[in-house]
Formats: C-alpha cells, structure tokens, sequence
C-alpha cells in the first residue's frame, strides 16, 4: 500500500519548535553569539527554514521518492536511452573505500590503483571501438560530442586546413547539430532514403573540400544498422573529411562490429547507459571518445599512460597532456565515478559476454516488434537492431488515438513510457527500447497493454494518465519556466 503520509511540502508540515534532535544543556560558561562572531556573520533575522522532526523529514523524502519511476521499479522502454537493470554488485564496488577516498589533488604515486583501472578503461574502449586513442574526460555523451569535433577542428587547423562544414542525416540526434553549431561549424542536414538509411545521392551532392566531419549514428536512431556505412565512410575520406560515430547504439553492436573497422574516425561512449550506471534525469554521464592515432595529439588530456620500464622508485601510471591537446574539457580525469561501474561491467562480463548482451538486446527488440506489428506498424526495416520505431500514425487517422495518448496511458499500466515523437522522419512516433535486461514475461505483458489500450474509448485516453499525481503537465512551459524553489506559504 503507498503511503502518502508527509509527503506535503516540507513548509505545510511544519510546525514551530519541532526538532530532530534535543540538544542538552551545555556544560560550559555559555557567551553571547556577538561575542564569539563578527556581525556581518550574524543574521538578523531567522531563516525561515521549516521546522520538522526526524521521522516526518524521513518519510517525506522516501514516500516521495516512491512517486517516481525507476529501472529498479519499473520497465523502462525509453528509445535510445538504453535504460536497462544496473547491476547491484557494480555500485557495492565502486563505493570501496579504497576507490571512494581518494582524492584527485593526491600525488598520483598515490593513485596507482586508481590510475590502472582507468588505464584498463581505456585500454578496453580502445579494443571495442577499434580506434586506439582513448580520453576518459568528457562528462556526457553529448560532451563526448563535442570535443571530439573540437578535436577534428585542431587537427584540421595543425594542418593549414579550413574546413567548415558538418554534415548529418536528417535522423541524427539533436546533439549531433547542437554540438557542430558550438563548435564553430556550419550545419548541414541530409535526406534519408526511403528505407530510413543515409541518402547516398544527398551525401555525394553536399560533400565537397568544406566537409570538415559527417556524423551518424550506427545503428541509426530507426533501429537500423547502416549497411553501406563502409562505402560512406570511403565518400567522407576521399574528400579529405572525419567520420564521427556517436555511440549512443553501442548497445546493438558490441563484440560484433568496431566503429573503426567500418570507417568511423572518432566516435563517443555513452558508459553510463551502454555498461550501466545510473542515469537519467540528466546524469550522471560519461562520454570518453576514441580516435584514430592521427588525432591522439589533440586529444583532451590528461590521458593515462603506463611505463612498462619503469624502476622500483617509479610510477607504472602517469599522467600525460598529448603534444597538440585541445585542453581540458572537465575536472580531472572525467567521470570517474560511473567510469568505475563501466569498469566493473566489462571486466564481469567480458568478451563473450559482452556479446551476448548485444543478441539478446537484438533479439528482445525484434521479438517486442514482431508481436506488436499488427497494431502498430514500423514503417522502415523488416527486421531491427535493439530498438524500433513504430508509428501510430494510421491509428490518429482511424479513431484519433495519438503517440501521446499511448505513452501516457502506459504510465497507468505500470509502465514508463516509450520515446515519442523523434525522430521526426517518422510520423506519431514511437521508439522503443526493451534493452537485453528484460524478460520475455515483461515484454508480453508490454505488448497486452499496449493492445488494451488501443481498444480504450479515445477520449478516455486523451485525458491519460488517470492514476499518478499529475496528468498532463504543459511541457513546453515546463522546461522554458521551470520552477525549482519550494516557496513558503503566504
């Protein structure tokens, strides 16, 4: 049963001279405040913060945090979010004291263990990507981004060269465009052919000794691996541009293809979502990039090296600036906190198992689709990598259900909703990503209430969701006015 008890704002609960604790008597000569501290220390007037006790702040904070959904609670189909189940196991490790005491001002001779594991993180992304320099600093994917263009924008201008453009399909994260903008770039969207893959006539017409970077995401945000990505990225080189290759897919192809192997020059990690880590709600993230060795000298530093020769007096692991690096982009050595829980996942699952998480990511997708596409049907691609998406666009017209309505009425059902409307090339859409981590109960009972739904009276679902605290909030509002302060009553 939910408890609601104190879950009203910390000011409606409170009451005055109400504590959490009960302090005694002191046993010493008391001094006036004025006394013991200047007056430009001293407040004038009380700071009106809440007064409660111990039990009521607990459980207005923990009743609350029921409201929310979460991987732990709920399944959580989020198109290219990739929220699947966070080992446990990963969290215990990373909060050892020896890995949560340390401090990054220590002398690194003191961060020895430290700086191996990272080592081995960027030992092991190298492996994965194919591409065999690795920075850890980037603090999100779309961070990951960005300085990966900032690092082929110090590479091309190393080179004498002014190139200016960068080039997308027309199915590319937000981020990909945002990221080229602040980086100085021009932004040059293209077509997508009628199967949802990179138009290769628009490619070869915009590409030309201004493209500086084309970047696309492998399997592209349709759930669809690019098949002729080999022959796109052969298109790029041959006028002298950088394949960029954002991971946030990572999920679909791991110990099967290699970014650099198809053609990528520069691509990002999305750790916390590709090997787990808690995440949502804008962080906590990790982006380390990988590049090719031609753009290791302009990486962010410090990067972390081993010296296999070094003497007994020596430090294995160091810390090195590259030669020509475009500087820091973040504190330290990254986000070492989910960096560590990556750490953990690849070492507990290994090469075979990393593998397997990619067949069974796959196989769940297809299998989700496979019994849903009598109802809703995925206009591009017979067959999908580890999401899909569908399109409700044929039922708007039939009865005038929405993506939306679907997605909040889910909400009811006890699941949170899929990804809606992105990409944009696809109408009323619904992206959905069981991830490898779900059961084949789970996502039959999935595929039931979606298929309750659609047979629910449409005005019905236009007012969904019916059983959380708040219905349909105005979003946009939302975001462009947000407010983040609890203000006492008047």
């Amino acid at each position: 049963m939910r408890n609601q008890l104190a879950t009203e704002s910390l000011f409606a609960l409170s009451q005055p001279g109400r504590r959490g604790a009960e302090l005694p008597e002191a046993d010493v000569p008391v001094k006036p405040l004025n006394e013991l501290l200047p007056a430009a220390a001293l407040a004038t007037e009380p700071t009106g913060l809440p007064e409660v006790t111990e039990p009521d702040i607990i459980r207005h904070f923990v009743n609350l945090s029921t409201l929310n959904m979460c991987v732990d609670t709920h399944f959580y189909p989020l198109g290219s979010c990739t929220m699947k189940y966070n080992p446990k196991r990963h969290e215990r490790l990373a909060s050892l004291p020896g890995i949560v005491d340390l401090h990054p001002y220590q002398n690194p001779s003191d961060l020895q263990g430290m700086l191996a594991l990272l080592y081995e993180t960027q030992e092991m992304l190298a492996e994965i990507s194919g591409l065999p320099a690795v920075s850890l600093q980037p603090a999100a994917g779309a961070q990951g981004e960005f300085t990966a263009l900032l690092t082929a924008k110090a590479y091309f201008e190393d080179r004498g060269e002014k190139r200016t453009k960068v080039l997308f399909p027309n199915s590319a994260h937000g981020t990909n465009p945002a990221s080229a903008a602040i980086a100085g770039f021009d932004c040059v969207q293209l077509a997508s052919s009628k199967g949802g893959l990179v138009d290769l006539e628009d490619l070869k017409a915009n590409l030309d000794d201004q493209t500086a970077v084309f970047m696309v995401t492998n399997p592209n945000t349709l759930g669809l691996f690019e098949k002729d990505i080999k022959q796109i990225a052969n298109m790029v080189h041959e006028v002298g541009g950088l394949v960029y290759i954002d991971g946030a897919n990572m999920n679909a192809i791991l110990g099967f293809t290699r970014p650099g192997d198809f053609g990528g020059d520069m691509m990002h990690y999305n750790v916390h979502k590709t090997f787990t880590g808690p995440h949502g709600a804008g962080g906590p993230g990790s982006g380390p990039i990988a590049v090719r060795d031609f753009l290791a000298d302009f990486l962010p530093g410090p990067v972390i090296k081993r010296n296999d020769n070094a003497g007994e007096n020596e430090d294995q692991y160091t810390l090195e600036n590259p030669p020509k690096s475009i500087g820091r982009v973040r504190t330290f050595y990254g986000n070492i906190g989910i960096v560590v829980r990556g750490y953990c996942y690849l070492r507990t699952l290994g090469a075979k198992g990393l593998k397997a998480v990619s067949e069974n990511a796959v196989l769940n997708a297809n299998y989700l689709k496979a019994i849903l596409k009598d109802v809703l049907p995925v206009p591009n691609g017979d067959l999908c990598m580890h999401e899909f998406v569908a399109s409700a666009s044929k039922i708007k017209s039939e009865n005038g259900i929405t993506a939306m309505d679907i997605a909040k009425r889910l909400l009811d059902f006890g699941f949170h909703a899929p990804t809606v409307y992105f990409p944009l090339v696809v109408p009323e859409a619904i992206m959905v990503e069981p991830t490898e981590t779900e059961s084949k109960e789970t996502l039959d009972a999935f595929a039931k209430s979606i298929r309750t739904i659609l047979q629910e009276d449409p005005e019905f679902l236009h007012l969904a969701p019916h059983s959380t605290e708040i219905s349909r909030p105005d979003e946009v509002v939302a975001a462009r006015h947000p407010i983040l302060q609890c203000c006492e009553p008047q």
